[in-house]
């Protein structure tokens, strides 16, 4: 794509006029333009004319920086597809429930090597659910009530990209209990998780049908994009299990996310909220 074609978005949480202008002298931008929205604060610079030394700029001012392309729409986004767990909220919830058991560093330990791709997502998934045999159903209420946030900015972008006519697809290798609430509680279109199987108020250890894995959320993105008109599908994640998921769409953003999620995504989100995804949109 010809630069000529392409503008330069910071954003970050704690981003400044100042900051914007140091970038826009470091890439030769013809202008500066903040976008409005919070929490993330926005610049689009205009015509930047060098890419060199933008990224470690950015990074030395905590800014994410994206060169985005003027021809891509809000209005064009078709659907919008998240990950749950250290995505849309800021929580590992199945690590949640571990604590309740007081086995929190056993599961996240797996969690976390899962999420790298370093082990197979549905076994770890299996593996984890196991440990979890015999908690009582009130402790996944006491880890949604008390533990649960939205990560910052997920509101918002929710609210844009809604009020823009997308729809928004929750997929998540974690658990309904957690889906159907946020689905409720944000008005998503549709979600897709795992059940946790639950006999007289207490955790078996077992997942009751299939597993969602990597695969079955890429399928759930695809088949959403079969049933909308023409458009663009955006997807958003950190794990490995979230790579198929990229594939499927056609902007991807890695948010906060394993170094192996930001190489394969189109752009990163470090310092921004989730609300930093619609300003990559014109």
């Amino acid at each position: 794509m010809d630069d000529s074609d392409v503008d330069l978005v910071v954003q970050g949480l704690a981003a400044t006029l100042g900051d914007a202008t140091h970038i826009a002298s470091v890439a030769k931008a013809a202008d500066v333009e903040p976008l409005d929205g919070r929490p993330t604060v926005a610049f689009r610079l205009k015509s930047p004319q060098l890419r060199e030394g933008v990224p470690a700029a950015a990074r030395e001012r905590r800014l994410d920086h994206a060169f985005v392309p003027r021809s891509r729409r809000l209005d064009d986004v078709r659907v919008v597809a998240m990950d749950m767990d250290s995505t849309l909220i800021t929580i590992e919830c199945i690590d949640e429930i571990a604590d309740m058991l007081g086995i929190k560093p056993q599961v996240a330990a797996i969690t976390e090597r899962a999420m790298r791709g370093e082990i197979d997502f549905r076994a770890s998934l299996s593996q984890r659910v196991a440990l979890l045999q015999g908690l009582p159903l009130s402790a996944l209420e006491r880890v949604y009530v008390d533990r649960l946030a939205l990560s910052p900015g997920a509101e918002a972008m929710l609210a844009r990209f809604h009020a823009a006519g997308a729809k928004s697809l929750l997929v998540s290798g974690g658990f309904t209990f957690f889906t159907d609430r946020l689905k409720s509680r944000l008005a998503l279109g549709d979600t897709l998780s795992n059940v946790l199987e639950i006999v007289d108020g207490k955790l078996t250890g077992r997942v009751a049908g299939d597993i969602v894995d990597a695969d079955a959320k890429a399928q759930a993105l695809r088949a959403q994009r079969a049933r909308l008109p023409r458009g663009l599908a955006v997807a958003i994640g950190d794990g490995a299990n979230d790579l198929p998921l990229f594939r499927a769409a056609d902007v991807s953003v890695a948010y906060r996310a394993k170094p192996i999620v930001r190489e394969k995504a189109t752009h990163s989100l470090d310092f921004s909220g989730l609300d930093g995804v619609a300003n990559l949109f014109a």
